[in-house]
């Protein structure tokens, strides 16, 4: 069986400046964890070929197949505000891009393949645990509709990656629809390159956004679906941990899942992420880090906007001011259809916010609370249910007031019954660890239905000690 992948690589094509070309470093023993044989087909590449020895050598970087043209590439970003001029692919490669079974371009990326001149100080690994946290997550998130860059393949390198103590190696093959983050242009934009910034703008706009006329409607562009996007995390309880420039994908998708999480019981200002010691990237905080996120964006482009740099500044700025009102429409129009309402009222933003303050108060699981209403027992998700009694009548007049009935169905779609809790995948890393990989691959195949019960103990809150409260990078 022979391996194919039909390469087509628009940003090998650009200038050398925006990338580093080189090989992944091999590795001593691959072994095969996951394939993703619905994806590998959606890109036009044969499942079965990618178990075989030439495509478990191309999953773990010993080998690039025909057609492949690795590069690192180039970025730069603010982390947690502070400014790194230089960041970059430092332990990833970009091994070239298909044109999927539906037109799409799709970047394929390995994750964990060794050193590149972005690397810095680490080692360019990645050890199992993050790989299958970003397995599983990221493909969770694709079945819940929200998105996301996926998963293609993780393997086991056969090599031990040094952290807080020796810990088995892995290496992710991640697909996205591009690799291009803010960061990217403030990489060109930090060195004054407008020439990059006109081309990367040309490429973006190609790929992504082709009914875009100027760098102007590529800021709207981007801002609305930035808005979309953080406006489904929300959704869905998720707190992506570090949401700096370099993490904010061009394309709208949900890029680096490293110290992310989903919330059990809702509170507004949840954060996990142990390197967020100031609540920055909590919860409720990620609409606002989306703005300045994209503020950060619009400088890059000023100068393709005009070249009155004062007029740039007032368009971009005008733009940019758009994002509040963009996500309250997309954030409103999310949890209606949490909550089965058909109509748009002018109060709804205070009956979802008063059902938050709500779940807050009373302890409530966040999933399970929304799963609950469709079928009557949310208020079992609460620690004190009777908290929830006065909004449920509010809710109830709500519905009354639209035509029609509820559309269960519909709502159901939108509230997921069964997401990767935190301590669900701490338990599964544990055990991959120990070389038992059956609690990833049952967690993988419940998660990715997350709207039928496949397994009614996934849907549990934490019990007593189950609590995870924080999520490292993995780095």
């Amino acid at each position: 069986m022979t391996l194919h992948v039909p390469f087509d690589n628009s940003y090998a094509r650009l200038p050398e400046r925006f990338f580093a070309r080189q090989p992944a470093d091999p590795v001593r023993a691959p072994s095969l964890i996951a394939v993703n044989a619905d994806l590998a087909r959606a890109l036009g590449i044969d499942p079965d070929a990618l178990a075989t020895d030439d495509g478990i050598a191309m999953l773990s970087g010993n080998a690039a197949p025909t057609g492949a043209d690795p590069l690192a590439q180039a970025y730069a970003g603010h982390q947690f505000g502070g400014w790194s001029p230089q960041l970059g692919d430092g332990r990833a490669l970009l091994l070239g891009e298909v044109v999927d079974q539906s037109g799409q371009r799709r970047d394929i990326q390995l994750k964990g393949s060794g050193r590149t001149p972005f690397s810095r100080m680490g080692d360019g690994r990645a050890w199992l645990g993050p790989v299958l946290r970003e397995y599983v997550i990221s493909e969770a998130m694709h079945a819940m509709g929200i998105p996301t860059t996926r998963a293609l393949a993780a393997v086991v390198t056969g090599e031990t990656v040094l952290r807080e103590r020796p810990l088995p190696g892995a290496v992710l093959t991640r697909v996205a629809a591009s690799h291009i983050r803010v960061g990217t242009f403030q990489y060109f934009a930090a060195r004054g390159d407008v020439e990059a910034i006109r081309l990367l703008a040309d490429h973006v706009i190609a790929r992504h956004y082709p009914t875009v006329t100027s760098p102007l409607g590529l800021l709207d562009a981007v801002i609305d679906a930035q808005s979309d996007l953080i406006a489904k995390w929300l959704g869905v309880g998720f707190i992506h941990g570090v949401m700096n420039t370099d993490n904010c994908a061009i394309s709208g998708e949900t890029i680096d899942y490293g110290p992310c999480a989903f919330m059990d019981r809702y509170e507004g200002g949840k954060v996990f992420s142990s390197i967020d010691r100031g609540g920055r990237y909590a919860y409720d905080k990620q609409p606002d880090i989306a703005v300045w996120n994209l503020a950060q964006f619009a400088t890059c482009l000023l100068p393709l906007i005009s070249d009155d740099r004062d007029q740039a500044v007032d368009q971009a700025s005008e733009a940019v001011h758009r994002f509040p009102q963009c996500f309250a429409e997309c954030w409103q129009a999310t949890f209606r259809a949490k909550l089965g309402l058909n109509t748009a009222e002018a109060n709804d933003a205070l009956l979802i916010d008063s059902l938050l303050s709500r779940m807050e108060a009373g302890g409530a699981d966040f999933t399970n609370t929304f799963a609950g209403l469709a079928n009557g027992t949310a208020a079992a998700a609460f620690h004190e249910p009777e908290i929830l009694d006065p909004w449920l009548e509010d809710y109830q007049a709500r519905l009354d007031r639209q035509p029609g009935d509820v559309d269960t169905d519909a709502m159901t779609r939108a509230n997921p019954l069964i997401i990767p809790r935190n301590h669900q995948i701490e338990a599964m890393i544990a055990a991959a660890v120990g070389g038992d990989f059956a609690p990833f691959h049952h967690l993988h195949a419940a998660t990715i239905q997350p709207f039928n019960l496949t397994d009614p103990d996934l849907a549990l809150p934490p019990g007593p000690g189950q609590e995870v409260r924080q999520t490292f990078c993995g780095t």
